[in-house]
């Protein structure tokens, strides 16, 4: 099975999605057919779609879709961790069979260590009850507390969304990529090769501007805990889905036939539970 890890559905308003910038091609909505017409193409049997907004009433609609269209394969949604009865609102959302994960947009947050803050930890600590992993959304200065933080919760399936954001288009590898590998250390975490070329130069980046990156990760993860992410529509500020597919397949040059199953689509459904 072929699967992208990571990617986003909205109807889009100014209001509920502030981060979009005006006069980007993203000012609409995007839904499911217009990511099947994408990916049939290239043989994707279907993708996870990643919150993109903080609301648990997003996540309720997410899980609509995937009702609606077996090719949402899984949704990470957000909850509020930091909420003492987030419990009731975790078994909901888990009663749906595609209801997969969590997210928080953490990158956004002013303290470098929220992630270890107690009251997050606390949620965090109940995701494994519902048998939920959960998504790391952070920039490279915020790297130590998530090497805390899995270290904290050794049982706690944790991926790492877009490399943790390197500054790519300045060509930065130190500290990030030392802080990768620690973080790599920890077994239960894995890593979506996404959303990197929104941190390259949107207009003319080109593919060896990547390549250290990736050798960092690859060689950090392995292709066990390694696995594909579009980012779409996000993506599409800087390329298109086939040129971001096609930039991932240089990541994994000379892996075998069976590791390339998995950075495919193998370990996401190994990770989300699909399989």
């Amino acid at each position: 099975m072929k699967l992208d890890a990571h990617q986003h559905f909205w109807r889009y308003s100014a209001e509920e999605y502030p981060w979009i910038p005006v006069g980007s091609a993203l000012q609409r909505d995007w839904l499911p057919g217009d990511l099947e017409a994408l990916q049939r193409p290239l043989g994707f049997d279907g993708s996870i779609a990643v919150q993109a907004r903080q609301s648990v009433q997003e996540s309720s609609w997410l899980l609509q879709l995937a009702d609606a269209d077996p090719r949402v394969h899984g949704v990470v949604g957000w909850v509020d961790l930091r909420d003492e009865a987030v419990d009731e609102v975790l078994a909901e959302l888990a009663s749906h069979r595609r209801f997969v994960g969590v997210r928080h947009v953490v990158q956004d947050e002013p303290d470098d260590r929220f992630l270890v803050r107690s009251e997050f930890v606390r949620g965090l600590r109940k995701l494994a009850a519902h048998r939920l992993t959960y998504d790391l959304l952070i920039y490279p200065h915020q790297l130590p507390a998530a090497i805390e933080l899995v270290r904290l919760l050794p049982e706690q399936p944790f991926v790492l969304d877009h490399l943790a954001k390197p500054q790519i288009k300045a060509g930065e590898l130190s500290p990030w990529g030392e802080q990768i590998r620690e973080l790599a250390q920890s077994p239960n975490v894995w890593c979506k090769v996404s959303g990197v070329v929104t941190e390259a130069d949107w207009h003319s980046w080109k593919p060896s501007d990547f390549t250290p990156y990736f050798e960092v990760a690859l060689e950090a993860f392995g292709p066990g805990r390694m696995m594909f992410g579009s980012d779409w529509p996000v993506c599409q500020l800087a390329a298109d889905y086939s040129a971001v597919h096609e930039l991932a397949s240089t990541a994994w040059t000379g892996l075998s036939a069976d590791e390339l199953a998995a950075v495919w689509g193998g370990n996401c459904a190994r990770f989300y539970g699909l399989a």
